[in-house]
């Protein structure tokens, strides 16, 4: 259990670092390096999008490795994800700006970013089952909070990369070429990942499945014909947590810094840099917390208590950065994580606790990659607007609005805690989940 645990939080860890390290660059050199005619805020905010272009493709991503996932196992398919997602992040690193080949560089780039999101969207489902599916009875969450752990980690490291990168050369040098060598160091992780990853065997869930020779042949078709709902309740039920991580971890990046036209705290990049590596430390307790807690109290209260308590923070940390301070920003940053966090914990086992195990892989996936568009894509996308507007609270309570989506649809769900998730039956959005055990 030890070593599932461990591959599925490097797994995690590293595809996540590939992931992230987009979103830093974007908000801090890809702008003017690949859409200098558009100029200041407006070249931000295209690369804001090619950051968003993923979020489209991670449901793509869920069923086409959900597809292998449930038909082949889980551990080949993950392989395939970790390596798709190396290779597109080590070639961003030598994509040459517009400056060298025009038109051409944001279309490779975008080319790229699609391939990370399809890698992406086949990797947390994969880590998730992975966990949840060998996880004994009782400690399900516990073992599921490895995979939720990457995320945090990843944007410590990612954040941690460019605060190296940036204070070792000068800020010509760092836009110049300083960017490209979190994307190549890249390479050595998704090695380490690799390695962990050809170690472990296939889960028991998917080996009984096998034996009874439950695998269907076209997986995405059946889970959204039997469990349409499930899908679409925890695409919404995660929308709050994507918003709200994504919000933090990119968009404040440049809303935090000194960007012409977006920035708005004036914050220097070591510091903004810095909030990153505290942000995603925070993260990670958070998601410790609220793992440890929802193998007690249940999954579903615990999901609530993260969705509540987002719809207040979203504007009161918007509130308290505004003095502009390094302090404000952290506690403002902080708090953010904090609420996201306490859902994101117990998600890792909520969501393969829903789902048949036949098409486990491609429903939870379908599911989480579903928030991922509504709380990832768009959010970045109206939140320059919003707080040209509005200031900082308009985005603020946009948080909010997602938050109260989330609860709606977390209202809607049952607890799955008990649930034997070997053999037994799918939980039903309405009905109430009894263990087969």
């Amino acid at each position: 259990m030890r070593r599932i645990a461990l591959a599925s939080l490097l797994g995690t860890s590293i595809e996540f670092y590939d992931f992230f390290i987009y979103g830093t660059a974007a908000a801090l050199v890809f702008g003017p390096l690949f859409f200098p005619a558009l100029g200041g805020a407006a070249a931000t905010v295209a690369s804001f999008a090619t950051f968003g272009v993923a979020f489209f493709f991670r449901p793509v991503g869920a069923i086409l490795f959900g597809h292998f996932g449930d038909r082949l196992g889980r551990k080949k398919t993950l392989v395939s994800t970790l390596l798709i997602m190396g290779a597109s992040t080590f070639a961003i690193g030598l994509v040459p700006t517009a400056e060298t080949i025009g038109v051409a560089a944001p279309i490779l780039l975008v080319t790229l970013r699609a391939l990370q999101g399809l890698a992406v969207g086949g990797e947390w489902a994969g880590a998730a089952l992975l966990t949840a599916e060998y996880a004994p009875s009782g400690k399900r969450g516990l073992y599921s909070m490895f995979p939720q752990l990457g995320p945090g980690i990843a944007l410590a490291m990612s954040s941690t990369t460019f605060l190296i990168t940036a204070l070792a050369m000068s800020p010509e040098s760092f836009a110049a070429w300083g960017w490209r060598i979190p994307f190549l160091l890249s390479f050595v992780l998704v090695a380490v990942g690799l390695y962990i990853r050809l170690k472990i065997e296939e889960t028991p869930a998917f080996k009984q499945s096998t034996a009874r020779r439950e695998q269907v042949k076209l997986p995405f078709v059946e889970a959204l014909r039997d469990q349409w709902r499930q899908v679409l309740l925890t695409g919404g039920m995660l929308t709050m947590t994507f918003g709200v991580f994504y919000t933090s971890s990119v968009y404040l990046t440049s809303y935090a810094g000194q960007a012409p036209g977006v920035g708005v705290l004036g914050l220097s990049r070591p510091t903004v840099l810095v909030g990153g590596i505290i942000a995603g430390l925070v993260f990670c307790v958070a998601v410790i917390t609220s793992a440890l807690y929802s193998d007690r109290i249940g999954r579903r209260r615990v999901l609530l208590v993260g969705t509540v308590a987002s719809m207040i923070v979203g504007p009161s940390s918007f509130l308290i950065m505004q003095p502009g301070s390094m302090l404000s920003f952290f506690v403002g940053i902080s708090l953010l994580m904090v609420v996201l966090g306490i859902p994101y914990g117990p998600a890792a086992a909520y969501l393969p606790e829903l789902f048949h195990t036949k098409y486990r892989y491609t429903g939870a996936g379908m599911g989480y990659n579903l928030g991922g568009i509504l709380g990832g894509a768009v959010p970045l996308i109206v939140a320059p607007p919003l707080a040209a507007a509005f200031g900082g609270i308009g985005v603020g309570f946009y948080l909010t609005a997602l938050g109260l989506i989330s609860t709606l649809c977390l209202l809607a769900m049952k607890e799955t805690k008990d649930v034997d998730i070997d053999g037994g039956p799918p939980v039903a959005p309405g009905a109430p989940a009894v263990a087969t055990t």
